[in-house]
């Protein structure tokens, strides 16, 4: 039995027009969540292009409206403060992916396992 972290990736071949442009499989689309945007990262001589919304904020917006809600915001000052804090997340998000490439060329600054969790000394 193969573990699920060992199976094989599903693989689509597609081709690219002479625009550079091409088709994203339509199950690949669907199951992943893709919208107008994408992003694409270069990396290890791959190109990944993921979803934006993954890294869109939505995920925060609970969180956001809970704190927002504790801290006695309302109605229209309510909306006012969550778009604020909203809009600080993706750079946010952006800042922190950007420090873990970085990190994970071994450029910039980093900790390591031992370092965040300890030995088992």
């Amino acid at each position: 039995m193969v573990a699920a972290s060992q199976r094989i990736p599903e693989q689509k071949r597609v081709t690219i027009s002479s625009k550079r442009q091409f088709t994203i499989p339509q199950k690949f689309y669907s199951e992943l969540g893709f919208g107008r945007d994408a992003i694409c990262t270069m990396a290890d001589g791959m190109l990944i292009i993921e979803p934006a919304s993954h890294i869109s904020g939505g995920e925060f917006a609970e969180n956001i409206l809970a704190d927002l809600i504790a801290d006695g915001y309302s109605g229209q000052e309510l909306l006012t403060k969550f778009k604020e804090r909203q809009a600080k997340v993706r750079p946010a998000v952006e800042v922190l992916l950007e420090k873990a490439r970085d990190a994970a060329h071994g450029k910039g600054e980093y900790a390591t396992y031992d370092e965040i969790f300890g030995t088992e000394d």
